[in-house]
């Protein structure tokens, strides 16, 4: 896990330099001409068509399926299996079988358990049968709890969960549902998660549904993105929603039973906003306006506002103030959303219908759109030459500025970006 951790975070470094040095001289000068006014956060209404080709340079706003960074767990991964293994153990869309039983230790009552011993378990024609009366679609960011940098972005289709576990027929004594996916026939290497039972059967406010999730950004899901079927948690972090998927116990237990709970997180926190940063330079010159790009995750509370704050190292910070609440921050602007999606669609369309969009624009119905990324951009006034450090954080719909109001690792990467840039 260390050095897959290691490396992703690398590789995401790398392809952030890499854009921006391609952008050379022509995306310097087109920042230079950004604003009218030296102040930072300036609205951008009129951007110089230099500056709009170099947005639109970004990253796209969907991620490729074989662009999401990886973090998973076995040894061997999954994934890396030879075919034929994967279709031994039913990590093929012909040999994929899904059980739904009882939790032998705290047992729910079902009627119709679903079992491979007994030839009722779910198969994958079963599936795309139910996907025949509720398909659903909707853009999630997968995130890990404790990294930083969002794994991608993209449109996960499936049929809700709840459509499963209503064929098992539970009847009563049901508070929580369990769920792993294939680890190598390893008892030691199975990766666990848990929901209750009410998220299950009911979204709250306007969430879609966990969903058995087969297909990505219109396209069956690779094995190395959990295929052929993952559990997908809207607002959850990626521990959540369970790659390989396999088996669903119903159970009576009161209490979250997740794997990831062993190394002391919160296993029931919903995704935080936090910005952080993309493009910014080093190394700059004196009196020379700074532009600095980046993005935020949009969380369970939204996101009303990116701010930054470039704070002259040699000025005290801000006394008895650990999230810097009474620091000068300036007003980002937070993009549109894009004029092409990414993500590998074909011809840039979006598969509808997907939730929170209107399906005669493919617009999102608002926009930051919750549990998404966006990406925000600044030009920073010039500074005298000396040494400085970035910050940049986002507000909430409720106006909380980050960290709060979870400033706690264990239920997430919340904390303030800290970037280091010497002007001379």
């Amino acid at each position: 896990m260390g050095r897959q951790l290691d490396r992703f975070l690398a590789e995401h470094s790398a392809m952030t330099r890499r854009f921006f040095l391609g952008l050379g001289a022509a995306g310097s000068l087109a920042w230079a001409r950004l604003a009218s006014s030296a102040e930072a956060g300036s609205a951008l209404d009129k951007r110089d068509p230099q500056l709009e080709a170099a947005i639109a340079g970004l990253e796209s706003w969907l991620t490729v399926q074989d662009d999401f960074r990886d973090v998973s767990r076995g040894k061997p991964t999954p994934h890396s299996l030879p075919d034929e293994k994967k279709a031994e153990v039913g990590m093929t869309r012909e040999t994929w079988r899904l059980e739904v039983v009882s939790d032998p230790d705290n047992p729910a009552r079902l009627r119709s358990p679903l079992t491979i011993a007994d030839g009722t378990a779910l198969d994958f024609a079963g599936l795309m049968k139910l996907a025949e009366k509720n398909t659903v679609r909707f853009a999630k960011v997968m995130t890990c709890l404790n990294i930083g940098c969002p794994l991608g972005t993209g449109i996960w289709e499936g049929v809700p969960l709840r459509d499963v576990v209503w064929q098992a027929q539970p009847t009563e004594n049901l508070r929580r549902v369990f769920y792993h996916g294939y680890h190598n026939d390893d008892p030691a290497q199975i990766f666990r998660s848990s929901l209750p039972i009410g998220r299950v059967f009911e979204d709250p406010f306007d969430m879609p549904p966990v969903i058995l999730c087969y297909k990505l950004n219109g396209e069956w899901l690779t094995s190395e993105r959990g295929g052929p079927v993952r559990v997908v948690v809207p607002e959850a972090y990626g521990f959540k929603s369970i790659k390989w998927v396999q088996r669903l116990t119903l159970s009576n237990i009161p209490h979250a039973n997740d794997t990831y709970a062993e190394k002391n997180n919160d296993v029931d926190s919903p995704l935080k906003s936090f910005a952080a940063t993309l493009h910014v330079p080093k190394e700059a010159k004196a009196d020379e306006p700074l532009a600095i790009t980046g993005y935020a995750q949009v969380g369970i509370s939204g996101v009303s506002k990116v701010q930054v704050w470039l704070h002259d190292d040699s000025q005290p910070l801000p006394e008895d103030d650990r999230h810097f609440s009474t620091a000068p921050w300036v007003d980002a602007e937070i993009l549109s959303p894009p004029q092409k999606w990414g993500g590998g669609l074909p011809d840039d369309k979006l598969p509808q219908p997907i939730l929170n969009f209107d399906p005669e624009t493919s617009q999102p119905k608002q926009w930051p759109l919750r549990l998404a990324k966006i990406h925000w951009a600044a030009l920073l006034p010039g500074r005298p030459a000396g040494k400085y450090t970035l910050r940049c954080r986002t507000i909430d719909d409720k106006g909380i500025a980050q960290p709060l109001p979870r400033p706690f690792r264990k239920s997430g990467h919340a904390a303030i970006e800290q970037v280091g840039i010497k002007i001379a």
